[in-house]
């Protein structure tokens, strides 16, 4: 089934936007890109910082469901192991340049303070999806152990473009067993 008009405009905007940033990705180039006329990207979104937000957010609803399907098939006391699992095969497969989110929050910060806290939003669901990991392993009275793979894992997205998705992703995992196993052996 050939997709709408809609989603055509978010997957091509989203690629755009990914790969030339967004301020330098003009309503024109999205419009062309995607086989649409002008008119088409306003019927469906009121201007281009509307397209941004909605270009975000259907990006975030997709990254944290590849999440939440990695920790809810988790073996037990393996729900963290998933998550950064999980992250890692989203930067292979989606993000070999580094973060939307993160360039969102750099490019918007001094010009859009929803998108800013979109993308910062979308940050603190991860850490909240990690505190809920933890907890489902049982490690939840380590009270730093999330914030510290959120840490590890916000580094991986930056790391990826500059070591290589496999370095970067194998480092990333060890670092992971290293505090997940040291978590583990101060366990009561």
């Amino acid at each position: 089934m050939p997709a709408s008009k809609r989603d055509q405009l978010l997957a091509t905007a989203e690629r755009l936007f990914y790969d030339q940033g967004f301020h330098a990705t003009g309503i024109d180039r999205i419009v062309t890109a995607a086989g649409v006329v002008r008119m088409t990207l306003y019927n469906h979104f009121a201007s281009k910082e509307a397209l941004v937000m909605a270009v975000l957010k259907a990006r975030h609803e997709r990254f944290m469901a590849s999440l939440d399907t990695a920790a809810a098939a988790a073996s037990p006391g393996q729900a963290t192991l998933a998550l950064v699992e999980a992250h890692g095969h989203w930067l292979e497969q989606y993000s070999q340049h580094g973060c939307i989110m993160a360039q969102a929050m750099g490019e918007y910060a001094e010009h859009s303070a929803e998108i800013h806290a979109l993308a910062t939003a979308a940050k603190t669901d991860l850490l909240a999806r990690l505190e809920t990991a933890v907890a489902r392993d049982g490690l939840d009275h380590h009270t730093r152990l999330a914030r510290r793979l959120f840490l590890m894992l916000e580094g991986s997205n930056t790391a990826v473009a500059v070591l290589g998705a496999e370095v970067a992703l194998a480092d990333t995992r060890a670092a992971a067993d290293a505090l997940l196993s040291a978590a583990w052996s101060e366990t009561p």
